[in-house]
């Protein structure tokens, strides 16, 4: 079976599986439906969401020999602990719509979204414990990296003298963690200890180059779903808008000046933005973000030269190039 075929074959058998674990279900007596389990399901199934981390998970067990059904629950669980933070990012940015759906906080409340990703992380968390207890060891401990990167960003908001190593942080902590657990997992069952770290460095670094892309989305516009500059909007200091700043002092004072009111009209931050793309800061953003997918090649070693190992290195080479096309795009 060619590898593509496989990749296809095995994220569908994790969307089954996801769909029979998010059912109703001990609720307790006299309750029509589980209220949670029905949220997480809005989330978590049939919402455009590409599977990242699943995919991760089958490339690295193909890597070092793992079994697809090995995997299953792994990426199940990879999807789960994503999902959670989501719902949880949603309230603490009061986010509206997520993958062009309404946010479970918007349709169900807050209360509804928090608890709903306790109940999901949970689950994913108690698969994992009957699979292997080292899996969930290190999965408790990418969980608490999530959450303290979480809160720094919070901390963050509106700081434009934020240090780059900080920022890296939060990347690091938010999406590069669980992508590198992705290939821990898949290495540990495939007893394969040479490549823990190679593949936990892998996803490191191309969760931070994923960060940054994201970042570059923002500014061109290209994330669906998201409304263009939102992250001026949300006083989140990106990549490109503290390397603008860095580059023009004036617009520095114009976005501390814009960040200082409750409330950014949509013309300043159009504005704003427009400033910010002219400072050359996206092709700025693309060189780190281009550095951070170099390392994560890097890291691979002589894995690059397994066809599941290859493919990893041909998404990591597509991110960079899709970006580009997309800044080209802008140009034209």
């Amino acid at each position: 079976m060619d590898l593509a075929r496989e990749l296809t074959d095995f994220l569908g058998n994790v969307e089954q599986r996801l769909g029979s674990m998010l059912v109703d279900g001990n609720a307790g007596p006299d309750v029509k439906g589980d209220t949670l389990m029905e949220a997480a399901r809005h989330l978590c199934l049939g919402s455009g969401s590409k599977r990242a981390r699943p995919m991760l998970v089958r490339l690295f067990g193909a890597a070092v020999g793992v079994e697809a059904e090995k995997l299953v629950d792994v990426a199940v669980a990879a999807e789960l602990i994503h999902s959670a933070s989501l719902l949880h990012d949603d309230v603490v940015d009061a986010g509206m719509f997520r993958r062009g759906r309404p946010t479970v906080n918007a349709r169900w409340g807050n209360i509804v979204a928090v608890m709903s990703g306790d109940l999901i992380l949970s689950t994913g968390l108690q698969r994992l414990s009957e699979l292997d207890s080292r899996l969930t060891q290190s999965a408790l401990s990418v969980v608490a990296e999530m959450t303290r990167a979480a809160i720094a960003e919070v901390e963050a908001r509106g700081d434009l003298d934020l240090p780059m190593s900080r920022l890296r942080f939060i990347a690091e902590g938010k999406t590069g963690s669980l992508f590198g657990w992705c290939g821990n997992a898949a290495a540990t069952l495939g007893m394969a200890p040479d490549a823990v770290a190679r593949f936990d460095g892998f996803g490191r670094h191309l969760g931070v180059a994923f960060q940054i892309a994201d970042d570059i989305r923002d500014i061109l516009g290209t994330d669906v779903g998201k409304p263009r500059y939102a992250d001026v909007h949300s006083r989140t200091p990106s990549m490109p808008i503290l390397l603008a700043v860095a580059k023009d002092e004036s617009l520095r004072r114009k976005l501390k000046d814009a960040w200082a009111f409750s409330v950014i009209t949509p013309e300043r931050t159009r504005e704003i933005g427009a400033a910010i793309e002219a400072t050359g800061a996206v092709e700025s953003s693309m060189a780190h973000m281009n550095l951070e997918i170099e390392a994560s090649l890097d890291k691979l070693g002589h894995y690059a030269d397994v066809p599941a190992g290859a493919e990893l290195v041909s998404w990591a080479r597509r991110l960079s190039e899709g970006i580009a096309e997309q800044v080209k795009g802008r140009a034209a």
